[in-house]
């Protein structure tokens, strides 16, 4: 990377366009979406750094690797693509789960998620970053362990990151990632 602005622009673009190829389809979404995004980004970062053609690219591979490395299955090679990920991992309060539920999809992965409340990233006392999940009863600690633990333990900045499951305010499980 070359800066921090420029690392900036990498989370802020792969954040934004991480599941544009939904579009296409959800199986496969992040090679789509990386595939969706390569025109999109030329045009964004020929804007950004028009006498620059070399930052440019170096920049557009980066944000590429965030869009295809958000995958719960594919490890991070950077810091950036991590941010991405485990913050999309971070997306699963109740609402992610209130459609397929009334839609008659009742299943461990919508009870878990509609026990959640509220998901806080905030600054950590032993690691960077600590994650807070509020749930109203522990069902949703599946959703942190299969979801977003899935995302961390890929991410590459999984010793940065802890997870903490509170109950109605009250913590109940730290889960540590790998130190």
């Amino acid at each position: 990377m070359c800066n921090l602005e420029d690392a900036k622009l990498v989370v802020l673009c792969g954040a934004y366009l991480h599941d544009i190829g939904n579009a296409v389809h959800r199986e496969q979404h992040h090679i789509h979406g990386y595939n969706l995004s390569a025109s999109i980004l030329d045009r964004i970062l020929r804007e950004v750094y028009p006498e620059d053609p070399e930052l440019r690219l170096r920049l557009k591979t980066e944000i590429l690797h965030c869009i295809f490395s958000h995958d719960e299955n594919v490890r991070c090679l950077t810091v950036e693509a991590g941010s991405v990920k485990v913050a999309d991992g971070t997306d699963m309060a109740e609402g992610r789960a209130r459609i397929p539920y009334e839609a008659g999809k009742v299943d461990i992965h919508s009870l878990s998620a509609l026990s959640i409340r509220e998901v806080r990233v905030v600054e950590g006392e032993d690691v960077p970053v600590r994650i807070e999940v509020d749930m109203d009863n522990p069902a949703g600690v599946f959703q942190i362990e299969h979801v977003l633990g899935r995302k961390i333990s890929t991410s590459g900045i999984e010793e940065w990151v802890e997870v903490v499951a509170l109950e109605k305010g009250k913590e109940i499980k730290v889960i540590h990632t790998k130190r």
